[in-house]
């Protein structure tokens, strides 16, 4: 009795047959049959519609089975600086790394190649880059990007308007990279991105404490504005620009209020802002950093000085309401004595002073009778202040 196994091979596959472990050779499509005793022969077969393909003896296939394979297979190698991107129907399959070998069947799925010189550009095409992160499940949870499981990774960064990137390649800064989306390809060099600020930014300089001319201790606040005019410069010359500015605005206003006393300073608050202005200004203009504005916030003084400056404020308001007060008595008397005058002068002046003499006593009588007309009211009132005299 003879006793044979038979193996399928379905239209979207292809098959591996193995002898005793041994490879033999490719199977198209087909049913093969084998006539034997025990289990001689074994077939491995590929589903097509899933085209990479991925076997121990990948390496021997394409260097003893040239002829097979290039029938067969896509093959995807790549050189010690270059790395290709795999599309399959025109959809980002798989990311080959530099001198890496990849085999792809050929069949339903249409392959295509994309190959990158990383001797000549590590960056990656903006549109490139956007279709590579939007890949479901392939983006990175850190800031190096996207990372295809099993293979090398994409470095991006996405710069907002109004900001510029500072690229470091390596640790040497290489240039300025503008608003947008930003990819690298990291097998090689080491990339990274600086995002820096253009716009206006505040800087607070809080409670220094400070001795004026005079040897009164201070505590100031200051407020600056500041914005970087040139990045580039203002990192190659300093290693942290915004604590080097701190530090000068600091030092300005030490000068600033150490050779000038309590009373010019109170007299003159913006003197302070122009000393450290003046300093800061021109020295961070150098380094592409431009200084806005310096303003001061506040002045505190000391409990006990501030105590001093009310009683000294107090006193200058009263002796400027004594002298207020004394300037009004002299007008009032001057004014008495230039209308009495004018009644010695005018008798019709006078009659009328008197009326309105008369009115002024009538307000605060209830009832009033008059005997002899009002020039005998006139000559009473007048006899009266004569006594009263």
């Amino acid at each position: 009795m003879l006793f044979y196994r038979k193996f399928i091979v379905r239209k979207h596959e292809r098959g591996l047959l193995f002898k005793d472990g041994d490879f033999v050779r490719f199977l198209e499509p087909g049913i093969y049959r084998f006539h034997e005793w025990r289990k001689r022969h074994e077939v491995e077969c590929f589903d097509l519609t899933e085209p990479a393909f991925v076997h121990r003896l990948g390496d021997y296939f394409v260097d003893a089975m040239s002829e097979d394979v290039a029938r067969l297979f896509t093959v995807v190698e790549t050189g010690p600086a270059e790395v290709a991107v795999v599309y399959c129907n025109e959809r980002v399959a798989e990311i080959v790394q530099p001198a890496e070998r990849k085999l792809y069947w050929k069949g339903p799925v249409a392959i295509r190649v994309e190959r990158f010189d990383l001797d000549r550009r590590l960056a990656i095409d903006a549109k490139l880059a956007k279709r590579l992160l939007a890949v479901p499940g392939l983006a990175s949870d850190n800031l190096a990007g996207l990372r295809l499981p099993g293979r090398g990774a994409i470095f991006s960064r996405e710069i907002a308007h109004g900001h510029v990137g500072l690229l470091y390649v390596d640790g040497e800064l290489t240039g300025s990279l503008g608003p947008g989306l930003h990819a690298f390809w990291t097998y090689g060099p080491s990339v990274a991105i600086e995002v820096v600020d253009l716009r206006v930014k505040t800087l607070e300089v809080q409670g220094q404490e400070i001795l004026t001319r005079d040897k009164v201790s201070l505590r100031i606040n200051l407020t600056a504005t500041y914005r970087f005019e040139d990045a580039e410069k203002a990192v190659g010359a300093t290693k942290d620009p915004l604590d080097h500015l701190y530090k000068e605005i600091q030092f300005g206003l030490r000068a600033a209020v150490g050779t000038r006393t309590l009373d010019a300073l109170l007299e003159d608050k913006s003197a302070i802002d122009r000393a450290v202005a003046d300093r800061v200004g021109p020295k961070f203009a150098e380094i592409g950093i431009v200084v806005e504005s310096v303003g001061v916030k506040d002045i505190i003084l000391p409990g006990d000085m501030k105590e001093l400056l009310g009683r000294v404020v107090e006193a200058e308001k009263a002796a400027q309401a004594n002298v207020i007060r004394r300037r009004e008595e002299t007008n009032a008397t001057r004014s008495l004595l230039n209308t009495a005058k004018v009644m010695e002068s005018n008798a019709v002046a006078l009659r009328l002073k008197e009326l309105e003499t008369l009115e002024k006593v009538t307000e605060k009588v209830g009832n009033l009778s008059v005997y002899g007309g009002l020039d005998g009211v006139l000559n009473e009132l007048r006899s009266l202040s004569d006594l009263r005299r």
